[in-house]
């Protein structure tokens, strides 16, 4: 989740203001970067449990990397979070750890940010005792033995989410997600990547599917993740049916958005509590006369960044649906978006084949995707046909745009993860499921170290 932006104090006026702040993010196709996003589970090597904030754990963490260039983020004096340039460290609720990538031109520079990070993050973590893993859903710990981290918006969400959900709690401490943000370059061409890539999330989410296990054993679940945002806040998340409907676009989906519940606002660093409250109802003035005052284009931004759609709308598009994995995962992550999106004769393919189907079809994969992966039933048979349709579109998508390396080498070998899954090797949580039946007997604490980036 994000760390705190930079607030805009200018009063809001209209919804039309609110769809302009959106549309700023506009680019010319030549402007497109990709930014990665991707959360991994600290743990303590010594017995794999997490790591609290303090002593010796989270907070130690950030202040050795901080060294390294990166300027640190505060919350009521705690360091928070870390930022350097365009990119930034974030704490998760339980400490997870998020880096927030810059923006990169291509593939490859996205793969060398992650190999500096992964470097940066092992050289402060070993001297500590920790590890951080990329996995789905902790696959060990309670959710009371996960502890919670300093940061002011957590604890209004930490009390509201158990009114709207049973596992929004889940959400915030127990899971680790990977995510790519992508440009738009008008409104219209906002509208077909959002509804082309909000149709493809529950196969985005069987493609990545990496969280078998709940408390040290097999859930049930090939995406424990995903089935955890079908029950967390029904106001914010999954894909909205207003999204789909004729005349769609910045002013609609503000309209949308003003209807959804807030989180805060924050006021000289404070955190306000208006959990419940219809940003709608902020805007109109109703609490003018509180601390919270009059609504801020500032606070219309932190407003989107607390809604949780499976791809969600900010001056670029967040791709949402998948769990954390290994680094080639993550990068095949990124690179099925890019090919899909960036290139117009793949954008035009993926939506042939996502408007030959109600868009409610898509939707209605959602909760059986975290079950049944890439074996759910689709269009007469499973989803790994459609899977193996949509990667080749992605490579089609990838070649066509041509970005090379020093060494000649495109970006479609990117891709080769999800070509091997899509043949018929297993995903991520049945590779680990293998594991655990077999050479591990029934033991899953050993995922900690395999998994470890």
């Amino acid at each position: 989740m994000s760390n705190p932006g930079e607030a805009d104090a200018t009063p809001i006026t209209s919804v039309r203001q609110l769809a302009e702040h959106i549309a700023a993010g506009c680019k010319p196709k030549e402007r497109f970067a990709i930014g990665t996003e991707h959360e991994k589970f600290g743990f303590r090597y010594a017995d794999f449990s997490p790591p609290p904030y303090t002593p010796n754990g989270i907070r130690a963490l950030l202040e050795r990397m901080a060294i390294d260039g990166w300027s640190p983020i505060l919350d009521s004096g705690n360091p928070i979070g870390l930022r350097r340039g365009d990119a930034s460290i974030s704490l998760e609720p339980a400490g997870q750890l998020e880096l927030s990538g810059g923006q990169m031109a291509n593939l490859h520079q996205t793969r060398d940010e992650l190999a500096e990070h992964f470097a940066a993050l092992r050289a402060a973590a070993e001297p500590l005792g920790l590890g951080f893993a990329p996995l789905g859903f902790h696959p060990t710990a309670s959710r009371a033995e996960m502890p919670w981290m300093p940061k002011g918006r957590y604890a209004i969400m930490r009390r509201y989410m158990q009114r709207v959900g049973t596992l929004g709690l889940d959400m915030m401490t127990r899971t680790c997600t990977v995510q790519v943000n992508l440009d738009y370059s008008s409104e219209r061409d906002m509208v077909r990547k959002l509804r082309v890539s909000l149709a493809l999330q529950p196969l985005a989410t069987a493609l990545f599917a990496n969280s078998p296990f709940t408390e040290g054993r097999p859930n049930g679940f090939l995406s424990y993740r995903a089935h955890v945002w079908t029950d967390t806040d029904p106001d914010r998340t999954g894909i909205p049916a207003a999204f789909f409907d004729e005349g769609f676009g910045f002013e609609r989906y503000v309209e949308w958005l003003l209807d959804v519940p807030m989180y805060f606002v924050v006021r000289d660093g404070r955190y306000i509590d208006l959990a419940g409250v219809p940003f709608r109802r902020f805007m109109a003035g109703a609490l003018a006369d509180t601390p919270a005052g009059r609504a801020t284009v500032g606070d219309f931004a932190d407003h989107m960044t607390t809604a949780f759609t499976d791809v969600r709308v900010k001056r670029f598009l967040e791709m949402r649906g998948a769990d954390a994995g290994t680094p080639a995962m993550m990068l095949a992550q990124s690179a099925l978006w890019v090919g899909l999106l960036y290139d117009d004769a793949a954008l035009a393919a993926a939506e042939a084949i996502v408007r030959s189907h109600p868009w409610t079809a898509f939707a209605a994969l959602r909760p059986l995707v975290p079950k049944l992966g890439l074996a759910t039933p689709w269009a007469g048979g499973t989803l790994r046909s459609l899977a193996a349709d949509i990667v080749a579109i992605a490579r089609d998508g990838l070649r066509a745009r041509s970005r090379r390396d020093a060494n000649g080498q495109d970006e479609t070998h990117f891709l080769a993860p999800l070509e091997e899954i899509v043949s018929g090797a297993p995903t991520q949580a049945e590779y680990w499921l293998a594991l655990y039946h077999g050479d591990w007997r029934q033991d899953v604490r050993p995922i900690f170290a395999a998994a470890a980036a």
